[in-house]
């Protein structure tokens, strides 16, 4: 993938926090190479201090970075800061917005802050969007957690950026909102905007990106598209409920490692590059079994998340 090609590129990043008082150096980021490609939606995952808020907040351009390099929308941030910022708008995980303004005279101020004539700007068009037009005009120290969150989804589109990195945006929003929430950065995605995204529910992630990067302990992980990172877990699992319940599972089924859950049911656990369903499939008809029902499930991206990151506790 050419430059031209990349929304963000990061090269060889790395940030170490020095020590202060009883505190003691931090290494938080150890050479993370990173390419997001225009027009995509990236997912930027990791546990609690992985270093996931410090790359963010390294392209946004509020923490120094230690070494490596970093291009947003094809600006250097070290050489050209003001036309990278230009080009990004950040949701920081964080809320912290002035009490005594309203959300309009927010979005206005900060349109102001980027250039954009009166006539141009979308201020009541990103409230509807955000479903705080009726909120237009109070103080925002009345506004929920879960409207301020709103807030800050709005605030940081009203220069209409190319990229929009969202870190957490949806914690402490209720479902509904959420989902409300994801339609709009769908939205934003189809009109060509780059969405980068940090988040804990992961079920969103699987829905949403188009590549998946895991960081653990400051390193990348893996980063794939999210297709093919689906498949890196090489298992798969039958559930088979009985017409009639069983006591002891058939020779058959035990030799595969089948074992009976809770609730009766019979699970199997497979490696499809070891056995085939098809073979699972001959050794429970080989037994005396009636089935109900069977079903299989695949691995999710929770599952993979898990393996990665506890392969590489330190």
């Amino acid at each position: 993938m050419t430059d031209q090609e990349l929304a963000i590129k990061i090269r060889g990043l790395r940030k170490t926090y020095a020590a202060e008082g009883a505190s003691a150096e931090k290494i938080a980021l150890k050479g993370i190479d990173l390419s997001i490609p225009k027009g995509s939606i990236f997912g930027l995952l990791g546990p609690n201090g992985a270093g996931k808020s410090t790359t963010i907040n390294i392209i946004a351009g509020v923490v120094d970075k230690t070494a490596g390099s970093v291009e947003v929308w094809g600006f250097d941030t070290d050489k050209d800061i003001r036309n990278a910022k230009a080009n990004i708008g950040i949701v920081p995980q964080e809320v912290h917005i002035d009490a005594y303004f309203t959300p309009f005279e927010i979005l206005e101020l900060y349109a102001g802050f980027y250039g954009i004539p009166k006539a141009e700007r979308r201020s009541m068009e990103i409230l509807k969007a955000m479903r705080l037009e009726e909120q237009r005009d109070a103080y925002t120290r009345f506004l929920s957690g879960g409207m301020k969150r709103r807030l800050l989804v709005g605030k940081a589109m009203v220069h209409n950026p190319p990229i929009l990195v969202l870190d957490e945006p949806t914690a402490g929003v209720d479902v509904e909102l959420r989902a409300h929430i994801w339609q709009y950065v769908r939205d934003l995605n189809k009109k060509g905007v780059t969405i980068v995204l940090t988040t804990h529910y992961l079920e969103e992630a699987e829905e949403l990106c188009d590549e998946i990067a895991i960081i653990n302990h400051g390193e990348l992980v893996i980063c794939e598209k999210t297709p093919v990172l689906l498949k890196q877990l090489d298992e798969k699992m039958v559930i088979i409920t009985p017409i009639t319940p069983i006591q002891k599972l058939p020779v058959e089924l035990a030799e595969i490692g089948g074992k009976i859950n809770d609730n009766g049911e019979i699970v199997i656990h497979f490696s499809p590059s070891s056995i085939s369903i098809g073979d699972i499939l001959k050794k429970i008809a080989a037994t005396t079994i009636e089935i109900a029902d069977l079903k299989t499930e695949e691995s999710d991206l929770e599952d993979i998340f898990l393996q990665l990151t506890r392969s590489k506790e330190v």
